[in-house]
């Protein structure tokens, strides 16, 4: 081990306040990506007093599942007011900010070495937990405190801009819908045509993958991670796999895929589109069976079917023609089945051109966030290579 890996265990302090007196009632758990969220668990009937208490610059981790994800899920707080944690969860402190900065080592936290480092070290048991002594025994490089907050400014600069391109996508695509609400749903006219979707366009299925073949390949298989009622596309849903598969399940740029059932109830997906963004042109993308493929026979371009797809009135349709009890399904002719009204074509035209630029504008976005997590990316593999 290099002469400035330190033990981190020299650095901080594990903290076990409990919520004793209930003062605290926000309650978050934390996702693979590293980051608090609100918490799904049901707390009606719970006793609070016993989660644990998180405040700003504390970390917290979840010991449990390490083995099995290969990544430990921990967050740094650095909001004003605190938070209560799972009682499972390790709570802990640095002793000195003057020595290692919070910031830096959530950098640390957030590397595929870090995560490769503390799978290695999990316990032996079925959930392969990751244990408080385990941490401490772990080493990280430690330079100058100047340096560490050096390091953590590059990165906030890159990461402060990600957040500012996601929000403008966010906001573009909320114009995006609204602008579609205004002019075919608020503007809709007795006289209008009404249309089924299948008179737009056809569904197909998905490839039924093998689990054995996934990663011998560069073709990327897209699955419902990929889909989202947010979110245009998810990169990370995308799994390689091999190149032995039919042409006809292959899919390219400005593709719609359809989600084919409910993931979970919180995260609800049950026929949401996703489109595959221009930056994928020279990707293999293969659907997987548990996503439908759309197939365009319209004079309309995939951005207004798109927008379609993201429709409340569509939403709607899709809730009530849900099958099933314990996971969520949609079939392709209840897809097809939905109704509504368009004017003449060419007002849909010329709503498709205002539509154009604003999807042009968040092509850009996107293709700028993921050059900046590939900067981001290289910021935190150097870390390594620092004092």
């Amino acid at each position: 081990m290099k002469s400035n890996y330190k033990p981190l265990g020299n650095y901080i302090k594990q903290i076990k306040k409990k919520n004793t007196d209930g003062s605290v009632s926000v309650l978050k758990g934390i996702r693979i990506n590293k980051e608090f969220m609100e918490s799904v668990a049901n707390i009606q009937g719970t006793d609070l007093s016993r989660y644990r208490v998180v405040e700003k610059y504390q970390f917290a981790y979840n010991p449990m599942h390490v083995g099995r994800d290969e990544i430990l899920p921990i967050s740094l707080l650095l909001e004003e007011e605190p938070i209560i944690v799972s009682p499972a969860y390790v709570v802990f402190e640095i002793l000195d900010h003057n020595e290692l900065d919070p910031e830096y080592l959530m950098m640390w936290c957030r590397r595929s070495e870090f995560d490769r480092n503390v799978w290695f070290t999990t316990d032996s048991s079925v959930r392969g937990g990751f244990s408080w002594e385990s941490l401490c025994d772990l080493e990280l490089p430690i330079p100058s405190i100047e340096k560490q907050r050096e390091i953590v400014a590059e990165y906030n600069t890159i990461v402060n801009r990600i957040k500012l391109n996601e929000t403008l996508n966010q906001k573009l695509e909320e114009t995006a819908q609204a602008l579609y609400k205004h002019w075919f749903v608020d503007e809709s006219e007795k006289e209008w045509k009404t249309y089924r979707l299948s008179d737009l366009l056809e569904i197909s299925g998905g490839y039924s993958y093998k689990s054995e073949k996934m990663g011998l390949g560069t073709t990327y298989l897209l699955g419902m991670g990929c889909v989202s009622f947010i979110d245009r596309f998810l990169e990370k849903g995308m799994r390689l796999y091999s190149d032995d598969v039919p042409e006809k399940h292959l899919i390219g740029p400005g593709d719609i895929v359809i989600a084919t059932r409910q993931q979970t109830d919180n995260y609800p997906i049950l026929g949401a589109p996703s489109i595959i963004p221009k930056s994928f042109k020279n990707y293999r993308l293969l659907v997987a069976s548990n996503l439908y493929r759309v197939n365009n026979k319209s004079i309309f371009s995939n951005n207004f079917i798109f927008q379609l797809l993201r429709s409340n009135e569509y939403k709607e349709h899709i809730k009530l023609n849900a099958k099933g009890t314990t996971v969520g399904m949609i079939t392709k002719s209840d897809i097809e089945d939905f109704t509504f009204k368009l004017p003449e074509e060419k007002n849909v035209l010329e709503f498709e051109n205002k539509l154009n630029v604003i999807v042009d504008r968040i092509e850009q976005c996107t293709l700028e966030v993921k050059m900046l997590k590939t900067f981001q990316n290289l910021v935190l593999s150097k870390m390594s290579k620092t004092a």
